[in-house]
This record gives structure tokens, C-alpha cells and sequence, in this order.
């Protein structure tokens, strides 16, 4: 399997790609210490390709030559935002007066997933209609467009071949410490090193394949291997799916996949 993590931004520039393959090793039994009759071999993944300020087409490209693609940007907006936007462009106010006051605004900001997430780690993750956030999503739409034109249509809840992925929620369920490693100064560079060599530490089956500097020194990067670490999960079916009550509007909205699984469980 070989997995595509994207951190998209709103231009190629600081938009950064991540190719893993992975190896599931040998499900046969090896030496062990006799008291459990041995453990299995373990399975092993190697980051093949990473790239910075990555266009369009290579995205696309890329995407056609993976198994399973994680991206980090919203797949589409709420719901509820749809007949506000149309109520308001033809002067109907019904669906606009729908949502007066500040929990009806949140709805037209945050989709199911989001609140979802928030409920399952803490996180809150950027609303993709009222934050920067709705730049880099427009940019993700026309990508799905180009992909669905050369691959087919890729169903929002991910349960093709493309899932939307939220790399700070996968590091907190994964126990890795994500906060402060964003940005270009001293305090930043040193934390996104400890955390890179938190997840060394954690994933040694993960092989960086001489490309540790470069994860060392960009967040966009390091966050374009999360979300291939993600991708993984997802196209194992290891991540939190959508149950009844939020089915629907994934299939429209979108869907976070949250790891359900450890990472020493990836590469098995």
C-alpha cells in the first residue's frame, strides 16, 4: 500500500506532499521468549517522497499513483450554509433569519464532523466558511474536481480513496504533543524537533529515508507525513466512521477521520 498525506494551503507555496509504502511484513511467528511461542514479524513503512510547495497537477498526479490519500484542508462546508447564502443572494429571509443569533451563526461556521471532533479530543477545529481556512477548502474543491474528472468522484466521508484528516487530532490521540511547533521562530523549531523525535521514538518502524532535516525544519512537511500516517489508518477502516446520526452529512459536509488505533498498529 502506498498512502498520500497533503497539508494544503492556499497556493502551492507552503503546500507540502508525503508519499509512505508500506510493507506489512510476515505474518508468520518468529523467535520469541518461549513463554509466548514467539511474536509475529512486525510490518515496516518507508517515506518514499516529500515535497514542498506542490501544485495542483502534482497533487492530482500523486493522488493517481497511491492507494489512499489523507488531506488536510475541510472537503466541503456546512450544510446549513447553502440556503442561508441563497436566501440571502435572492432577498429571502426566511433561511437567513433561520439562523439569527450566535448558535444559529455556529452552524453556518462549523459542520457535524467538527463538533464531532471537538467532542472526541478537545480540538476545535478552524471553521472552513468564517476563518483563513475557507481559502485553502476553495482551492481542495477544485482539486476534487480535477481528481473526479481523471479517477472518478471521491465520496466527502472518505470511504474511497480520499479522506479528510486533521494531523493535530491524530497526534493528541496518538499521545504525541503537538502544541507550539507552528511558525518560524527559535521556540518552534525546537519543539516540532522534540516532536519529530517523539514520533521516531514511537514509530520506529517508520523509515524517514535520509529526509529528517528537511521534516526538522518545515510543520508543513512534518504535517503532510501525518496526514500519510492518517491515510493509513483510513483506508484500514481504523478510523472513527460516521455512525447513523452523522452519515448524511458526512457524505455532504465532509468527514475528520480520527485514528482509532495506535500507531504501532499502522504498519501490521
Amino acid at each position: 500500500m502506498r498512502t498520500l498525506g497533503v497539508d494544503l494551503a492556499a497556493a502551492p507555496k507552503k503546500t507540502a506532499a508525503a508519499v509512505i509504502e508500506w510493507d506489512s511484513g510476515s505474518q508468520e511467528w518468529g523467535s520469541g521468549d518461549g513463554a509466548t511461542g514467539g511474536v509475529p514479524a512486525a510490518g515496516s513503512a518507508r517515506l518514499t517522497h516529500l515535497a514542498l510547495d506542490v501544485d495542483d497537477q502534482h497533487i492530482v498526479e500523486l493522488f493517481g499513483s497511491t492507494d489512499m490519500t489523507g488531506v488536510d484542508c475541510p472537503v466541503g462546508w456546512p450544510d446549513a450554509l447553502i440556503p442561508f447564502l441563497t436566501g440571502h443572494l435572492n432577498n429571502v429571509p426566511g433561511p437567513v433569519l433561520d439562523h439569527d443569533g450566535i448558535a444559529g451563526r455556529r452552524l453556518l461556521a462549523y459542520r457535524d464532523t467538527d463538533r464531532f471532533c471537538t467532542t472526541r479530543t478537545g480540538l476545535i477545529p478552524l471553521s472552513v466558511s468564517a476563518d483563513r481556512l475557507a481559502h485553502p477548502a476553495m482551492r481542495c474543491a477544485v482539486i476534487q474536481a480535477k481528481i473526479a474528472q481523471l479517477h472518478g468522484p471521491q465520496p466527502r466521508d472518505g470511504s474511497d480513496r480520499l479522506a479528510e484528516v486533521y494531523p493535530a487530532a491524530s497526534l493528541k490521540i496518538w499521545g504525541l504533543n503537538g502544541r507550539g511547533y507552528k511558525g518560524r521562530g527559535i521556540p518552534e523549531a525546537d519543539r516540532l524537533a522534540l516532536l519529530l523525535a517523539a514520533l521516531e521514538e514511537q514509530a520506529p518502524w517508520l523509515d524517514l529515508a535520509g529526509h529528517r532535516d528537511s521534516l526538522a525544519a518545515s510543520d508543513d512537511l512534518f504535517d503532510a507525513v501525518i496526514a500519510s500516517l492518517t491515510a493509513r489508518a483510513a483506508a484500514r477502516r481504523r478510523t472513527l466512521l460516521p455512525d447513523s446520526a452523522h452519515a448524511e452529512a458526512a457524505r455532504s459536509e465532509g468527514w475528520i477521520h480520527l485514528p482509532d488505533c495506535r500507531l504501532d498498529e499502522l504498519p501490521g
